[in-house]
């Protein structure tokens, strides 16, 4: 049940994570709320869509890469200004193809060991899932 008496954006989030524990941040272009911040690659859910049908829609798109399975890790929701969404948030540990930015966003490779991204701003809703990405110990 949401907390706002507003539409619920359903979107799904994918966390590439390598071997080595890395995971990838990608930086939202120009022309989109919060424009310059960095954010777990994803979008929204279509109608009919579920969540994996829209993470392999998503990351093809946005990182031209061919996902077959994931893990999910957790369920969020936080009230943006411009929308209030539910994220749901997968583990992504194979893909094939290499990620790069279609729609021209930067990408950065972080590492699950450090507390703090090195790239800079976050979007306020990435905080929980690296929290809690980092609380399973990977």
């Amino acid at each position: 049940m949401t907390k706002v008496d507003r539409p619920v954006t359903e979107v799904a989030a994918g966390i590439l994570l390598d071997s080595t524990g890395r995971y990838l941040l990608g930086q939202r272009p120009e022309g989109k709320p919060y424009a310059g911040y960095w954010e777990v690659p994803g979008g929204k859910i279509e109608a009919g869509e579920s969540v994996f049908d829209a993470l392999k829609r998503e990351l093809q798109e946005e990182l031209g890469i061919d996902i077959q399975e994931s893990e999910e890790l957790l369920v969020l929701e936080h009230d943006y200004p411009h929308a209030y969404v539910r994220l749901h948030v997968s583990i992504i540990r194979q893909w094939q193809g290499t990620p790069r930015g279609q729609e021209g966003q930067a990408l950065s490779w972080e590492l699950l060991t450090e507390v703090k991204p090195s790239v800079e701003p976050l979007l306020p809703a990435a905080w929980p899932m690296l929290e809690k990405l980092r609380s399973l110990k990977i």
